[in-house]
């Protein structure tokens, strides 16, 4: 029969009671701004069109084409009226530009890009992921957008994604954050479609994605008025 150490025995189950601890405490503190963000009126109302897809386009599985729908290219762009240096367009006027285009709160566009890449035009993830809002290369091809270091391009098609899911999701915003850091097929797998369901599948979620949206929540708060 095998000998335990009593001592080695002491730390393992100490260490595993702290990690079960931050676990448990993780989804506590998400699960509290989940219920906070149902129980609050958002003082920013969007105004969005949903538009139609294509005949025989779903909004099922994975590729982004069957998310968005076909491109509208006789759509006006922000590239379309911005400067033709956009070194020296504010970010603020970008945003402010999309939001208006998309019907994003601008809160909610710069909480995501404060937690996606600290305001780095030129950030890039582990993971391949680019510019302020931080596309995979996949994703910017399928928005139209050619060069993800390019702010005017990123928060345009960064922000018209954001819409998307938020139009997919019914407004939900948490659901939607989920969607843009997880994707929206693996949230939308588990059946989730509220805040309420999010938090009653929390546990299915990783804990990256819980923690990003909850640092994106915390962040907006800085910048609503």
């Amino acid at each position: 029969m095998m000998q335990i150490d009593p001592v080695t025995y002491v730390q393992t189950t100490a260490t595993q009671r702290a990690t079960r601890s931050s676990t448990e405490e993780t989804a506590v503190r998400f699960s509290d701004v989940l219920q906070q963000a149902v129980n609050e009126e958002s003082s920013e109302q969007t105004a969005r069109t949903i538009r139609s897809l294509p005949p025989g386009v779903t909004y099922e599985d994975g590729l982004l084409w069957q998310q968005l729908g076909k491109i509208d290219t006789s759509m006006e762009r922000v590239q379309d009226f911005q400067p033709e240096n956009t070194r020296y367009t504010s970010f603020e006027e970008l945003i402010t530009a999309a939001g208006e285009r998309y019907g994003v709160p601008v809160s909610l566009i710069k909480s995501v890009i404060q937690i996606e890449s600290a305001f780095n035009p030129n950030a890039v993830s582990h993971a391949g992921a680019k510019g302020l809002m931080q596309l995979m290369d996949g994703t910017a091809r399928g928005l139209g957008v050619s060069d993800s270091f390019d702010p005017v391009q990123n928060i345009d098609g960064g922000t018209r994604y954001l819409s998307n899911l938020l139009q997919r999701f019914g407004g939900e915003v948490a659901v939607a954050l989920a969607a843009y850091n997880a994707g929206p097929t693996r949230v939308a797998s588990l059946g989730i479609t509220s805040n309420e369901e999010l938090m009653a599948n929390l546990h299915a979620l990783p804990t990256e994605t819980q923690a990003y949206v909850q640092k994106v929540m915390d962040a907006r708060r800085s910048y609503t008025i």
